[in-house]
């Protein structure tokens, strides 16, 4: 995974944790990667996904299980979709709005692209 600087390291792994629930390749109440599996894959510390599953559990996006692990939280759905929304919206959107105005683009231009996105993507 590439980090951004642009954002806490943390913060980047919960995004990580929410698409793959968005993306429906974790399932409610499955298992995820334990810890240290997680912060292998991702080359971190350990501590660093410790601090984003305790971020993504106040979210109720997962839940622990004492000596068991983490799962995905029955409403981990609607809970990451909201997450994401509200971050997308107050961080990158604004951004978003400041380029099209500066190039002087309207929202008529960027629907057709998404639309050949989604098929290219997620079709």
């Amino acid at each position: 995974m590439q980090f951004r600087e642009s954002q806490a390291i943390y913060l980047q792994i919960a995004d990580y944790v929410c698409e793959r629930i968005l993306l429906k390749e974790w399932k409610p109440e499955e298992r995820i990667p334990s810890v240290r599996e997680l912060a292998v894959q991702l080359e971190v510390n350990p501590n660093t996904v410790m601090r984003s599953y305790e971020f993504l559990q106040q979210q109720e996006i997962i839940t622990n299980q004492r000596g068991i692990g983490y799962f995905v939280a029955a409403t981990a759905f609607k809970h990451a979709m909201q997450y994401r929304k509200e971050a997308f919206l107050e961080k990158e959107l604004p951004q978003v709005f400041r380029n099209m105005y500066l190039l002087d683009m309207d929202m008529d231009e960027l629907k057709p692209r998404f639309e050949k996105y989604k098929k290219q993507h997620f079709a």
